[in-house]
């Protein structure tokens, strides 16, 4: 029970911290820019994030290929010091997702599921945080699959280049 009001916790202030993560373009704290990752970190209150856009995104419906707007699209790992969240695991679709929906995840040759919740989607526990980012250190991309309110499946592909060097700044700036 304990475990699961600290992780709704969490997730509300992901939610919250989303906010100003889709707004990174015109953020000045960015501190370091590891290939498709960047870190950024802000001080009052402490946050540190490695985020990065598709490099690939393929929206169908019935089937077929088609043209849809979509707000922005990232996957996000954050750490937030005064809030015990180390790692946590965000993506943000640009869209609001099907009511009770999940996001496929696929990373080499596992899946993983993640909730969803508006346009948010994350992992169920801090523990599948850390199955997420142990496989996305060793994995070459993230292919997430989701489905719209509106019935679209959409499918992005998130390059892991430099991945690990952008978590690992990010938990390292959060550290001190």
């Amino acid at each position: 029970m304990i475990l699961n009001i600290a992780r709704t916790l969490g997730i509300a202030a992901a939610l919250t911290f989303a906010n100003a993560a889709v707004a990174q373009d015109s953020s000045e704290n960015r501190v370091a820019a590891n290939t498709d990752w960047a870190v950024y970190v802000e001080s009052d209150p402490k946050e540190c994030w490695a985020v990065s856009a598709p490099v690939e995104t393929v929206n169908t419906r019935d089937g077929n290929v088609v043209t849809v707007r979509r707000g922005e699209i990232q996957m996000i790992v954050f750490y937030r010091p005064s809030e015990n969240v180390s790692g946590q695991v965000m993506f943000a679709a640009g869209y609001p997702f099907a009511s009770g929906s999940t996001v496929s995840v696929k990373i080499g040759d596992t899946s993983y599921e993640m909730f969803t919740e508006g346009e948010f989607a994350w992992p169920a526990s801090a523990e599948d945080d850390a199955k997420f980012v142990a496989a996305m250190k060793r994995g070459a991309d993230a292919v997430l699959t989701g489905r719209s309110g509106r019935g679209t499946q959409t499918q992005d592909t998130f390059s892991l280049l430099g991945f690990t060097a952008a978590v690992d700044e990010a938990a390292s700036q959060c550290a001190s």
